[in-house]
């Protein structure tokens, strides 16, 4: 296992607004997850965390936090999990995502990758799912996802 993302975020997580600044890495190199302000809190092998502030850009009609903004806190947190934990040798994309809408979302959300499965070599191709859960400042859960990553072996050359 060699993620040059896991490496980066010990690395800088260690400076002063480390965790800032490796947020704001992230969304230059995937600049849609900017949309959400995201915040990296915790990054290992198999575990992600990434927190958003409750602000009107993040709104529905009704004052809560989008269904949206919740999907793709579940795919950035998923993804960066996932890039952290797969061997070297594989590469990953997300193939599909199940959602569970659990209550209404407001505040500041804290989502958590977890994989679900080991990360392995392997010779062809795999689905290998994610768990996601978010949940309230008060640790309640008001979004579940699993996220469905396919990885397969890099190319050669």
């Amino acid at each position: 296992m060699s993620s040059s993302v896991l490496a980066l975020y010990r690395r800088i997580t260690r400076w002063p607004l480390g965790h800032w600044l490796f947020s704001r890495a992230v969304c230059l190199k995937a600049p849609y997850f900017a949309t959400i302000a995201p915040r990296f809190v915790e990054l290992a092998p198999g575990r992600c965390a990434v927190r958003i502030r409750d602000r009107r850009r993040v709104h529905n009609h009704i004052g809560t936090v989008h269904a949206i903004a919740l999907c793709n806190m579940a795919e950035l947190s998923a993804g960066v999990m996932t890039d952290a934990t797969v061997p070297a040798d594989m590469r990953w994309i997300p193939k599909g995502m199940e959602v569970r809408y659990l209550k209404k979302a407001v505040g500041t959300l804290r989502a958590t990758a977890l994989a679900t499965a080991p990360a392995l070599s392997a010779a062809t191709g795999y689905e290998w799912p994610v768990a996601v859960r978010v949940t309230d400042g008060a640790g309640e859960a008001v979004f579940e996802a699993e996220v469905r990553m396919w990885v397969s072996p890099r190319s050669r050359g």
